[in-house]
This record gives structure tokens, C-alpha cells and sequence, in this order.
């Protein structure tokens, strides 16, 4: 291999090539059909009818005794109305007995209205003596009784499709019934982290080693963006290693990310892997971070190699992948939503490639956290990142900039 990139391209150009190969490698049918318990924040494929009444019966929502209305005309403290108890109505029961002139029920919150019963009396104005109650107010027709379908009726749109299914939202499907829903497929993601230097957190720490970073913080935010990612481990810059690894993902896997091994240098052999194994679409593209990321394909299959600079892995992921994940699983991109704040100080960028530097937000204004991309403290401190574009090359101290806070994406984490 070279010692050149290939012809770099504009972010642009390298969105649309994404695009286009996943309208091409991603077409299947994508839907699964999970139980409910494993159903939070996934997405619905499919708009949700009631398939029943809600409630599905005539329901007291008090306490109390059911009645004909009209016995109970005129009631007061001073002068109650009595009526003979015929049965107690308890959530869950069966009523046995309809409700006539001068009888009543004695019923439990939840439990369905007996034949003949327009009313319910709450059991604090009551008075129960054997089979005699003594009621000191005067009910209304329907009070405190749900009609059978007043709160979702049969056939109702309930939930439409691309609803992202919170606890609340699975609640509503437990209700009508559902065990069992169609949601949008998950992609399952590889992830490989590559590097002689690399170490995994469980080893003992030696001099020339690093732990690897971008697995697990590539993992988390896969997640955010609704995929199914497995860390399959580390892997040396060794041809043959990173061939089979690749070629032993391939079946298993919608989608390969590999960090690390991606620049022009003599060690960096994902290049040639996907020269071997497939093409490549992409190596190289005008924006800082991120210049030597790759895209290639392998058996109809999408392999992405990002930088091994864990905020330039984050920021690519973020910015060009995000999004397409998030259609594919059927997220909305939140990521798209910015709050806008001002610049706490000038800055200088470099033109000719669009710039993504992570910032920190201190008293409403954006600060840009000057460190090389491979810098871990960077992460600590960062809240988020704005985008320069490629033909500026400054910004004034004071000039509103859109943020994408890091803590703004979409979480879906089933």
C-alpha cells in the first residue's frame, strides 16, 4: 500500500455513499417480534389498534354502594335514605343480583356495575347496619362509574408506528392485552479495536501499553442510537488477525466498526484487508477529526474503519454514522436538536475541512477544550461538540454557536 490516501472526500460526498449502501445492503424485511419485557425504548413497526374496551366492563371508581339514582333523591345527613343490601361486589367478582327500587350493592373499586345500577354513593357517606345501609347524599346518574370503552374504545388508533416504547407506552399495551409486539429491527454491531499498544481493563498495566478506550465507549454509544453492539475484542495491526477476525464476523454481523489502524502508515492493515476481501469507498475525508476513516463493503456487508483517537472515533460515529443507524432502527436523530449558545473566546480553525471540536459549557457560554483528540481528559471535561465549517477560519469571542450536547442523544438501551 501507498503511503497516500486515497482521494479524500468532502463529508458530503461521504454521506451520500453511506446512504446509498445502506438503501442497498439493509433492505430485508427489519422487525422483530419481542415480548413486552424485553420492549423498552424499542420502536413500534406497526400503528397499534385496541383490540378490546377500556375498561372492558362498566367499572365503579370509588368505594361504595351501587344504586338506582332516583332512591337516593333528597338525601341528607339529617334525613338518609335507607336501602336493603343485596350483595357485596368485590374487584375482580361477578355481580349476581340486579339492582331494583330500594336495594343497593355494597362494591369495591374496580368492580363492575350491577344490572339496574345508574349511580354509585361513596362509602363515607354511608352507613352500614346488617342489611340495612344508610346513604346521607344524593348521587347523580353515571357518578363514579367508567362506561365500558370510555377511556380507549375497540378499534381505536392507540399508538402509532415510530412510537418509541417507554414505560408508560408499554403500560398502555399491558392494558389492552399485548404480550407479545412488532418493533424495528435492532443492527447488530462488530466492534473491533485494533493496535499492537492496546490492553483490555482486566490486565495489568505495562510500559508501552494502553487500555482500550473506544470498545466500551463505542458500545455505549451504539446503544444510544439503537443497534445491538458486541465488543469482539482487541487485535493487533497483524494482516492475517484482522482478516480472519473480520471474515469470522461477517455471518454473525449487519455492520464491522474497527478503531484504530486506519491512517496511511506502514502498520495499518484494514486497507488492505478490504482490498483482499471487498472495495473500498471511502478512505480518507475533509474534516477534523476523523481524515483517515474508512468505509468499505465485504460480502454485501458495511465495514467502517473509524480513527483509534477515542474522541475522534465518538465524533465520526456521531456525525456520520448516527443517523443512519437511527432511521435503520427507527430512532428519531435528537441529535439534530442544538441549543445555541455564545463563544467564550475566539477561535481559529483550519479552512479547507469542516472541524468538530468538543467544547464545555460554563456559565451559558461554549468553551472549545484545546487538546489533541487523543487527549482522555478531553472527555472529561467535554459536554458536547460544534461544527466549524470547512471555508471559516474564524470565529469572534461572543459569536453564537449550535452545541449537540452529548447528553441530549437518544437513549434506547434495550
Amino acid at each position: 500500500m501507498g503511503s497516500e490516501f486515497l482521494k479524500t472526500r468532502d463529508i458530503s460526498q461521504v454521506d451520500t455513499i453511506l446512504k446509498d449502501l445502506f438503501e442497498k445492503l439493509y433492505v430485508e424485511p427489519k422487525f422483530d417480534k419481542v415480548s413486552l419485557d424485553h420492549a423498552l425504548f424499542r420502536v413500534l413497526s406497526d400503528d397499534i389498534y385496541a383490540s378490546i374496551n377500556l375498561p372492558p366492563f362498566d367499572r365503579t371508581l370509588r368505594d361504595g354502594f351501587a344504586v338506582k339514582v332516583q332512591d337516593t333523591f333528597n338525601a341528607t345527613e339529617e334525613n338518609p335514605v335507607t336501602l336493603n343490601l343485596l350483595e357485596v361486589i368485590g374487584a375482580g367478582d361477578v355481580p349476581q343480583k340486579e339492582i331494583k327500587t330500594g336495594y343497593c350493592s355494597e362494591i369495591s373499586t374496580g368492580a363492575p356495575i350491577p344490572k339496574g345500577a345508574n349511580g354509585v354513593v361513596m362509602i363515607e357517606f354511608s352507613e352500614k347496619e346488617g342489611d340495612k345501609v344508610h346513604l346521607f347524599k344524593t348521587s347523580y346518574p353515571g357518578q363514579f362509574i367508567a362506561l365500558k370503552g370510555s377511556d380507549i374504545e375497540k378499534g381505536d388508533l392507540v399508538l402509532k408506528k415510530g412510537t418509541i416504547l417507554s414505560p408508560e407506552k408499554i403500560g398502555v399495551l399491558s392494558a389492552l392485552g399485548f404480550s407479545k409486539i412488532k418493533v424495528d429491527k435492532k443492527m447488530k454491531v462488530a466492534i473491533i479495536s485494533t493496535g499492537n499498544e492496546l490492553l483490555s481493563a482486566e490486565k495489568q498495566l505495562e510500559y508501552g501499553k494502553i487500555y482500550d478506550v473506544n470498545s466500551l465507549a463505542l458500545h455505549a454509544a451504539l446503544k444510544t442510537y439503537g443497534t445491538n453492539p458486541v465488543i469482539k475484542g482487541i487485535v493487533p495491526d497483524e494482516y492475517e488477525v484482522l482478516k480472519n477476525t473480520i471474515k469470522n464476523s461477517l455471518n454473525d454481523f449487519d455492520l464491522i466498526i474497527t478503531s484504530g489502524g486506519t491512517s496511511a502508515g506502514a502498520g495499518d492493515v484494514l486497507r488492505l484487508v478490504l482490498d483482499d476481501l471487498g472495495k473500498v469507498m471511502v478512505h480518507g475525508i475533509t474534516m477534523k477529526p476523523g481524515k483517515p476513516t474508512i468505509i468499505g463493503e465485504i460480502d454485501h456487508k458495511l465495514i467502517v474503519g473509524l480513527p483509534g483517537n477515542p474522541s475522534a472515533a465518538l465524533i465520526v460515529l456521531d456525525v456520520l454514522l448516527a443517523p443512519h443507524l437511527k432511521s435503520y432502527s427507527g430512532l428519531t436523530d435528537k441529535a439534530s436538536s442544538k441549543i445555541n449558545l455564545p463563544l467564550s473566546t475566539r477561535f481559529h480553525s483550519a479552512r479547507g475541512r469542516i472541524q468538530y471540536v468538543l467544547i464545555k459549557v460554563v456559565d451559558n457560554k461554549v468553551h472549545p477544550i484545546l487538546k489533541d483528540s487523543g487527549a482522555i481528559n478531553a472527555l472529561v471535561e467535554a459536554d458536547g461538540y460544534i461544527t466549524i465549517p470547512k471555508n471559516v477560519e474564524l470565529i469572534a469571542e461572543g459569536t453564537n454557536v449550535d452545541v449537540i450536547l452529548f447528553d441530549d442523544f437518544s437513549i434506547n438501551l434495550s
